[in-house]
């Protein structure tokens, strides 16, 4: 099934404007339990600070477009290590962020004004982005009832109806954690391959995966353009490092964008990505960590009455109908911040049609504030309306 989007235009990204809300009634005193935003509550590994502490000193000059090829060669033996895929090393660009990514796959990947399908609900940038962009989207609706999963007849359904010629997709998703399987995603690569269909695989929640192992879209096709970043399981949203890895035909041309856009990813948070490639051990801690708040988060939303929680196959969120509340939760999220300090991020901004029903609340922090977040909720619900 498939919708034009019928809010057309730029819209805000709520998850920020609820922080800034919840920084600005920090600085008032107020105590802000938050669970709004995809970030992890702990620092990098370790062994990321010490790498950078010991090149602070040294001039940080732009490095080579691509990305230091020592941090390109990593990432090609990450594939190799965990995926069991050989990439090479000038197939892969280091970019400043997914967020770098995605404008580079779009402007790469598509001609002017191209058709390009996108999941509902999903990341609220993705549509923003092909907006400011001048390119048209499509979107997939995608249903509770089915784990909110993207399928191969889900795909080829939307394209018949409306034909475009890319489509990008997360598996981890935002903001439901769906994961789709080995099978399944080796078939939403060759309905796109069969179809014409430039495939971008946004793999950034990749290594938060709590019922296996994470199948890259690279282990079924050199086609695919796969977005993937330091921010979710390396714990480094603010050091704004991601890559691609590309199809051979796409990289002369990206490589140009990028030179002309950005120049280089930033030097420091590169030394900063090749540290972190070494530091698993340390992410799978933060992982495990994340394991426990999803079982506890789970729990205390539909103790509270909250519809549809159940645990999230990967990624860090909740995504909770609260239509036993309200009937607006973008007003019943800014009420939750005002009177009871808890930050969490209204449905509309994954889905503009429906997500007036839905929050989406992070379990990225501590058990701590999970657990103070959930006890202001019940005492906030529990007043009259």
């Amino acid at each position: 099934m498939t919708t034009d989007n019928p809010l057309s235009g730029l819209k805000p990204f709520h998850a920020m404007e609820i922080l800034a809300e919840a920084k600005r009634l920090e600085a008032e005193g107020v105590e802000v339990s938050h669970l709004e935003v995809g970030e992890p509550g702990m620092p990098p590994a370790p062994a990321v600070v010490a790498a950078v502490e010991a090149v602070l000193s040294e001039p940080q000059r732009y490095t080579h477009a691509k990305g230091q090829v020592e941090l390109r060669q990593g990432l090609s033996a990450y594939y190799a290590d965990l995926h069991g895929v050989a990439v090479d090393p000038e197939r892969i660009i280091v970019t400043t962020g997914s967020s770098a990514g995605f404008l580079l796959a779009f402007l790469a990947g598509f001609e002017k004004g191209a058709r390009i399908a996108v999941t509902r609900p999903g990341y609220p940038a993705y549509l923003n982005i092909l907006e400011a962009l001048g390119f048209e989207a499509v979107e997939i609706v995608l249903r509770p009832e089915n784990g909110w999963r993207l399928s191969a007849e889900d795909i080829a359904a939307a394209h018949a109806a409306k034909p475009f010629a890319g489509l990008l997709f997360a598996s981890p998703a935002n903001p439901t954690g769906a994961v789709v399987s080995r099978p399944a995603l080796a078939e939403i690569v060759a309905t796109c391959a069969r179809l014409g269909i430039q495939l971008i695989s946004d793999e950034i929640y990749h290594g938060l995966d709590y019922t296996g192992p994470s199948v890259s879209a690279a282990e079924f096709s050199t086609d695919s353009i796969i977005v993937n970043s330091f921010s979710k399981y390396h714990c480094m949203t603010g050091w704004r490092m991601g890559w691609l890895v590309l199809p051979e035909v796409l990289v002369r041309r990206t490589e140009i964008l990028q030179q002309n856009m950005f120049i280089s990813a930033p030097t420091l948070s590169q030394v900063a990505a090749r540290a972190a490639l070494e530091s698993r051990d340390y992410a799978e801690v933060q992982k495990a960590r994340y394991a426990k708040n999803r079982m506890l988060l789970t729990r205390g939303l539909t103790a509270l009455g909250f519809g549809g929680v159940s645990e999230s196959d990967g990624a860090f969120y909740a995504y909770a109908d609260a239509s036993a509340f309200t009937n607006d939760t973008m007003d019943f999220c800014q009420r939750l911040l005002r009177e009871a300090g808890v930050a969490a991020t209204p449905g509309v901004d994954f889905d503009r049609v429906s997500g007036h029903r839905f929050v989406r609340f992070s379990f990225a922090g501590s058990k701590e504030t999970l657990q103070a977040a959930l006890e202001k909720m019940a005492g906030f619900l529990a007043r009259p309306s």
